[in-house]
This record gives C-alpha cells, sequence and structure tokens, in this order.
C-alpha cells in the first residue's frame, strides 16, 4: 500500500451548502478510499492556500487515480492536488540504488 497526501479547495458554493448544513466530510472521504481498498489516515481543515488536506493509503496509484478523479468530477472543489508519499524505508531504499545510476548532465 502506498501513502498519498491531498491538499484541496471548496468552491464558495460548496462553503455556502456546508455553512447551511454542517457535515463532517471525514465520513465522505473514508467512504471514497475505501471503495477502492483503502484507508482514510486524516483529514484536516487549514487556513491558507488549501482548505483542506488528506492523508490516505491506497493500493497503488490507479486506485488513488481513481478516488481522485470522481472527487475532482463532482464539481464542488476548485483544486485538488495528489501528491505520493514516501516512507522512510522506500526513500533509503532509492537512496542505495542513486549508486547505479550514470547521469550525465546536460552538454557534458
Amino acid at each position: 500500500m502506498s501513502f498519498y497526501l491531498t491538499r484541496f479547495s471548496y468552491t464558495p458554493e460548496t462553503w455556502a451548502r456546508l455553512a447551511d448544513n454542517p457535515e463532517d466530510r471525514r465520513e465522505a472521504a473514508r467512504s471514497y478510499i475505501e471503495s477502492v481498498g483503502g484507508k482514510l489516515h486524516g483529514f484536516w481543515y487549514a487556513l491558507g492556500e488549501y482548505d483542506a488536506y488528506t492523508v490516505w493509503e491506497a493500493p497503488d496509484n490507479g486506485a488513488m487515480a481513481a478516488v481522485a478523479i470522481a472527487i475532482s468530477a463532482g464539481g464542488a472543489l476548485t483544486k485538488f492536488e495528489t501528491t505520493a508519499l514516501l516512507t522512510v524505508e522506500e526513500t533509503l531504499a532509492a537512496l542505495g540504488r542513486v549508486g547505479s545510476i550514470r547521469y550525465r548532465p546536460p552538454g557534458s
């Protein structure tokens, strides 16, 4: 399973609907990721460029992409971005493979 960070912002109309009818959106988010065999690890609202952040676990990139596309297609958001996260162990494994790559900078 892989981990993903999403950040998103609601449309003004979505905020207005939530103000009129407050709703815990964690349950909706949980149902989306569980439908593809994943898990919601956290959901936070924020002040700043994005309205909210989530951390998900999904079986693979395709499963997470399906969730992201379904949410984005719903029209309630102005932006939705997904970042694949690496565990420390995955990063250490990647670092161990760096020596086998013979990178040549452009023009050299």
